[in-house]
């Protein structure tokens, strides 16, 4: 399964040290280890329900793939529940769920994590549980016969069968030429009706080790104890050298892109994305980035948004508007306005609609009062999110992932109260340009309506 994430994070205290073992760091509630096998654990404090969150991030997604193998890493996350030597094939759902816990995983393009909800007293069940199918999976060929007809299934529900997802996967198919950003988090269908039994153990072997993954427990937990836990069952586990990431840059765009995809659907649709930054690690005072958020939000933050108000409520151009922009990933990033179009309006109109909006922001700017609403949401709605301890989870296994610490959570929220007006409009003017646009346009088809046979 896959979660769709929108990474923002926020919120913690300046960094103290602590003398352990492992070496380790600390806050008042946030705690930080690495285990000589290389695991990195971070522990966060939350004393207001008898619960935790314990999750396993591994920093292997789809964009550590390759041609022809496209897939394999949610086709591992699935296998990752087949069994080892100590555990039966689904018997790891059925023991969390015996203890009273819920428990999941998702792939990203950017990574792959496990997690389990339950209560206080039953976290070193689902720990020991994690830890032995972190080096003992174990799963033969026809395991995986059946598992890779569940995924391939899944990908005719969720993207052949779906013409917002058919129109998603043309777009970043299009827009991006040498990124593995390019292809599918789920894998072109070809290459998983080809994938073997080795691929997915191959995939196991190179990437699932502790010297590559993070362990993070949120909620209602002793560090201490917690971190004598942790060593107790994944300390033993033997690092292995990874493969070498090389590099994979995108080649600079030169001009429009433009894709059309037919499906059955009922209305056409519009997306265009245009190439931007993200926010890099070793340049997290980047404005640029953060001012990128906020336009997103200047167009699609609340009900009454620029592109809400202007497309679908007074000139009824659209049913529905939305902009988008992830500035925490490990690879390129893509700022996204996409439209369904109402009944009646062509595409020409659509783009005319957005192109329209966006000019107002580039030639006039944002209201200082107008930034500053969103600038106060935004915080809230950070805040909210810590109502949540997997919530608080999530936040942080995702900023680790994509190569920051949760120790730069303070300055990610500082930048982002600090953007002006004119940062704002200036990011608009720069990169909302022609010759980094990327087009996908939904034509749609006709739906076929079922024949039922009547028995006479």
């Amino acid at each position: 399964m896959r979660y769709s994430l929108q990474l923002l994070f926020f919120g913690f205290w300046l960094i103290s040290q602590l003398a352990w073992g492992a070496s380790a760091q600390s806050t008042e509630d946030t705690h930080e280890y690495l285990l000589s096998n290389g695991l990195k654990l971070i522990i966060k404090e939350d004393h207001r329900a008898p619960t935790v969150a314990h999750m396993v991030w591994y920093r292997a997604g789809s964009i550590d793939e390759f041609n022809g193998r496209t897939g394999v890493a949610h086709v591992l996350e699935h296998m990752m529940f087949k069994g080892t030597d100590k555990v039966k094939p689904g018997e790891f759902s059925r023991l969390v769920a015996a203890e009273g816990g819920r428990e999941n995983a998702f792939t990203s393009r950017d990574y792959t994590a496990f997690f389990q909800q339950v209560e206080k007293s039953k976290l070193s069940k689902v720990m020991q549980l994690e830890a032995d199918r972190m080096v003992n999976l174990s799963f033969d060929d026809t395991d995986f016969a059946k598992e890779i007809q569940v995924v391939m299934e899944e990908r005719r529900l969720r993207t052949e069968d779906n013409p917002d997802s058919l129109l998603n996967e043309s777009l970043m198919a299009t827009a991006f030429m040498s990124s593995p950003y390019r292809h599918p988090i789920i894998g072109w269908m070809n290459d998983l009706v080809n994938m073997k039994a080795s691929d997915a153990r191959q995939w196991y072997q190179n990437w699932y080790a502790p010297n590559n993954a993070t362990v993070i427990i949120t909620g209602d937990v002793d560090p201490d104890k917690t971190y004598q836990l942790v060593e107790k069952y994944y300390g033993g586990i033997r690092a292995h050298e990874l493969p070498v990431r090389k590099p994979q840059l995108e080649p600079e765009q030169k001009g429009v892109k433009q894709v059309h995809v037919k499906a059955p659907a009922d209305s056409a649709q519009l997306v265009m994305a245009w190439k931007v930054p993200r926010l890099q690690p070793d340049n997290i005072n980047n404005d640029e980035p953060y001012a990128l958020e906020l336009l997103a939000a200047v167009l699609d933050g609340y009900d009454n948004a620029r592109l809400n108000r202007t497309l679908v409520k007074q000139v009824r151009l659209a049913d529905n508007v939305d902009a988008q922009y992830d500035m925490i990933s490990r690879g390129p990033a893509l700022f996204i306005v996409g439209i369904d179009l109402a009944k009646g309006k062509t595409i020409a109109q659509a783009e005319a609609g957005i192109r329209k909006v966006l000019a107002e922001v580039t030639d006039k700017g944002v209201l200082d009062s107008e930034l500053k609403r969103i600038q106060t949401r935004l915080l809230a709605n950070q805040v909210y999110k810590r109502d949540s301890i997997f919530g608080q989870a999530m936040e942080i296994g995702g900023f680790e992932m994509a190569g920051f610490s949760w120790k730069d959570l303070d300055t990610v929220q500082d930048r982002m109260q600090q953007i002006t007006s004119a940062q704002v409009q200036a990011v608009a003017k720069k990169y909302l340009i022609d010759s980094t646009l990327t087009i996908a346009i939904l034509d749609p088809q006709a739906r076929q309506s079922a024949k039922v046979g009547v028995q006479k």
